[in-house]
């Protein structure tokens, strides 16, 4: 048993002082770039999930370093935002404070696990001097058209009350209180991240993302052609266009839905007979996340327009028009032609509303279920008899055109980014508004427009900023004609701030620029990036899009922020759940460092599982580790002075160098300490090693447990400080066993085994099977039918 505590705070100690993880810009060394998803410091600290993350990636950073590379790992905190903020009311204290607080905490945590991060470029999205640039930068998205100001339905979350984008409200919850989401009309800052779906799907190919990422990613942008139709409504000079990706199925249109939203409502209201049980409707929808109204499983609710009917534009039937909340404003066109034969959420809602169903496409029953499979067109007019799908769209689309009553259309379901949130701690949006000049951006060398000093922040009953309380801050002047003016009270959603910080953490002191031409060349693209599923269609799509218009403008020279983007499987508690404190499952990995150890907790969370899988908690296999660095230690005391390797473990340890290096690579993590153990156990079993062999051990161990391997290391006088040494390197000639055991079968059972050259040939390998004693007595005077030979393995003797 050695004393963990001690060692690895001594290595802690010398690797700080020593400034041995600091990367340098420009370095004659190749470069490469490992980031972890921005944390946000909470009040709970670190838990065993991000300790499990920090260890996988520093193990890449180390063993990188030691292959020769300039290494950029860098750390910051993400720290602006409602957690913060609610955290801080909760303990009756300021945020600022709270973040600090908890920055202080998660660094030390972060210190007592080893992580080998570049401190020097630390910083927090609190920072004036990097919230400037975030400020900055929002400019540049006002200079070119993508930032504007827009009254619409947002999500909002009464309890925080603030707005929030549909990836902050997924699944119809607030993303941070897990309240209700309700949909409020506001007025917000905007930015166009509609206009760039296009991009961000196509860049996906410039990347080397899982395909698991990527599906999540086009999914959530979902982009989908089709074709707008034009249904006129009947006794007006009005329309209502459509967007359907089906238009080959529009003689089977027996109804419309309209939003609840859709303008016709307030527009012809004087016509609509019932318009009181719809506004009635339109209420009961405002109470609902856009996640719930949308949502599959769901019981259809919708109420039919009295004194309101549509045209079907081909057939010039007659079309009931109903509004339903499964219907969105803000998805194509806010209304859809409904073909319940052939859809099955048209056809749950005319079966419980008792609505014509007509079949259009031959292939099913549409008595019992919707047929959505393909099939030959029927009472479907010009379509009719045509059996390929496209062939019908494309035909219905060119009748479309030339009618002059709809058009071809590509739709996405990606929206623009709701950016202002009515809350204190984030940063200020850099606009004034004046009455003579609209809204005029804050001058570059005013930012950045700092928060104001106040003790009072909390959220106000009305929903606008506690900011727009504050009149001296809010008060201002005109940088265009200097008249009066108001600065804007909103501030930025939490996900500004982490949407461009692998910039920074490029050049991250430059106080000129965000970041230098040359920081930015030099380091390019972020090379490996590792993060939770959860951001894969959050934070992930907004750093793309926000990198994507800074390379537009000029400003980066790269498409993609980033090369490779990998997940991690979550760890569950030992009851097979997601660990909450509620549940009393929650696992601190402080408490697991002071009973076990940093390299122990490391080297458990590497060795649990398939590191892109959920894997559950298990403190005894935990100790199972820790048992393991004992034994490592233990080992040393068998050495000899020889620097070279034990020739009877000189195939394994060139094969283990091979393996531990390709696995940390690939994040095989588990088989990299499995490889280890294997060794250690051959090791053991010598009565002595040399210097040469426990070296090597314990720099294939060091990526994984770094401060037990650099004390032995040093203890023993094995050579220089392990993380600044080269890499182990393979012998190709020394991976594979000058001989090795034969198995020979009669009639598939095992009559004997024998050492063998490992170069034998087929003849060779049949001659040393048949010359084993205890095979030819169970051979003797039978009948050879076949010999089957397994090459390096096995013969089998067929005998009758």
């Amino acid at each position: 048993m050695y004393n963990f505590t001690e060692i690895e705070k001594k290595w802690q100690k010398y690797w700080d002082e020593n400034n041995t993880f600091v990367a340098e810009n420009n370095s004659e060394k190749p470069k490469y770039y490992y980031l972890v998803e921005f944390p946000y410091p909470s009040g709970s600290g670190l838990h065993v999930g991000h300790a499990r993350s920090y260890s996988a990636l520093d193990a890449m950073a180390r063993k990188k370093r030691m292959m020769g590379y300039n290494v950029l790992f860098p750390i910051g905190w993400d720290a602006f935002g409602s957690p913060a903020e609610q955290y801080a009311i909760k303990n009756k204290i300021h945020p600022k404070q709270a973040v600090l607080e908890n920055i202080k905490t998660f660094k030390g945590q972060l210190k007592k696990l080893g992580i080998s991060f570049d401190y020097s470029r630390e910083f927090s999205t609190t920072d004036p001097e990097y919230y400037k640039w975030t400020q900055w930068q929002f400019l540049q998205f006002f200079n070119h058209g993508l930032a504007y100001k827009d009254k619409k339905n947002i999500n909002w979350c009464n309890t925080c009350k603030t707005g929030l984008s549909n990836e902050d409200s997924s699944g119809g919850v607030c993303e941070r209180c897990g309240d209700k989401v309700v949909q409020k009309e506001k007025e917000q800052w905007v930015l166009k991240m509609s206009m760039y779906a296009d991009k961000l799907i196509e860049g996906l190919d410039e990347t080397d993302f899982q395909e698991r990422i990527k599906i999540a990613q086009i999914n959530w942008i979902g982009k989908s052609c089709g074709a707008e139709v034009l249904f006129d409504i009947k006794g007006t000079n009005d329309n209502i266009k459509v967007y359907t990706t089906r238009p080959d199925t529009i003689y089977g249109t027996t109804f419309m839905v309209i939003a609840p939203e859709h303008p016709i409502i307030e527009k012809y209201k004087d016509k609509i007979n019932n318009y009181k049980e719809i506004k009635k409707y339109q209420n009961k929808s405002k109470e609902k996340s856009e996640f719930e109204r949308i949502e599959l499983s769901k019981d259809k609710t919708g109420v039919k327009i009295d004194g309101l009917t549509a045209v079907n534009p081909v057939t010039k039937e007659l079309v009931q028009i109903w509004i339903s909340d499964y219907v969105m404003m803000n998805y194509g066109t806010g209304a859809i032609m409904a073909v319940p034969a052939h859809d099955e959420r048209d056809y749950e809602f005319a079966k419980k509303f008792g609505i014509e169903i007509k079949e259009v496409i031959k292939g099913g029953d549409i008595s019992k279920a919707p047929y959505i499979g393909e099939g030959e067109m029927i009472n479907s007019g010009i379509l009719n008899g045509i059996t390929s799908k496209n062939e019908a769209i494309e035909k219905m689309i060119t009748y479309l055109k030339e009618n002059n009553i709809g058009e071809e259309k590509t739709n996405y379901r990606l929206q623009d980014w709701i950016f202002s949130r009515q809350r204190f701690w984030g940063e200020p949006i850099p606009l004034v508004h004046c009455d003579t000049c609209g809204w005029v951006p804050v001058p570059d060398n005013e930012l950045p427009v700092l928060l104001p000093d106040v003790a009072k922040y909390e959220p106000t009953e009305d929903g606008e900023s506690p900011l727009a309380l504050i009149t001296d801050w809010v008060n201002t002047t005109c940088p265009n004609c200097s008249g009066h003016a108001v600065r804007e009270t909103d501030t930025m959603p939490n996900w500004a701030g982490s949407s461009w910080y692998w910039l920074r953490y490029m050049d991250a002191k430059n106080n000129d620029c965000f970041a230098s031409k040359e920081a930015l060349d030099y380091w390019g693209m972020v090379d490996y990036y590792n993060g939770g599923m959860e951001h894969a269609t959050r934070h992930l799509l907004y750093a793309r899009f926000w990198h994507r218009f800074l390379y537009d403008i000029g400003l980066v020279p790269t498409k993609e922020p980033f090369k490779k983007r990998v997940a991690h499987g979550m760890i569950l508690g030992e009851d097979g759940q997601k660990m909450s404190k509620s549940k009393g499952n929650v696992v601190n990995p402080d408490d697991m460092i002071n009973l076990y150890g940093a390299d122990a907790l490391r080297c458990y969370e590497l060795f649990i599982g398939d590191y892109e899988k959920e894997v559950i908690w298990n403190e005894s296999s935990l100790n199972g580790c820790k048992r393991f660095l004992d034994r490592v230690y233990k080992i040393g005391s068998k050495l000899n002075n020889s620097n070279e390797y034990t020739k009877e473990i000189e195939i394994i340890i060139n094969k283990t160098i091979k393996k531990v290096t390709e696995d940390i690579e690939n994040m095989k993590y588990n088989t990299a300490v499995s490889a280890l153990m294997i060794l250690l156990n051959e090791m053991e079993s010598l009565e002595h090693i040399t210097k040469k062999d426990y070296r090597t051990f314990l720099h294939l161990l060091n990526p994984i447990a770094p401060h037990i391997t650099e004390e032995l290391n040093e203890k023993y006088d094995l050579g220089n400080v392990l993380c600044n040494s080269l890499w182990p390197v393979y012998d190709e000639n020394k991976l594979t066993d000058e001989t090795y055991e034969l198995i020979v079968q009669v009639n598939g059972k095992v009559r004997g085994k024998v050492i063998i050259p490992t170069n034998s040939t087929k003849e060779e390998m049949e001659k040393y099977a048949l010359g084993i004693e205890n095979v030819k007595i169970h051979i003797n005077g039978k009948e050879i039918i076949k010999l089957i030979v397994i090459p390096s393995k096995m013969v089998n003797i067929v005998v009758k």
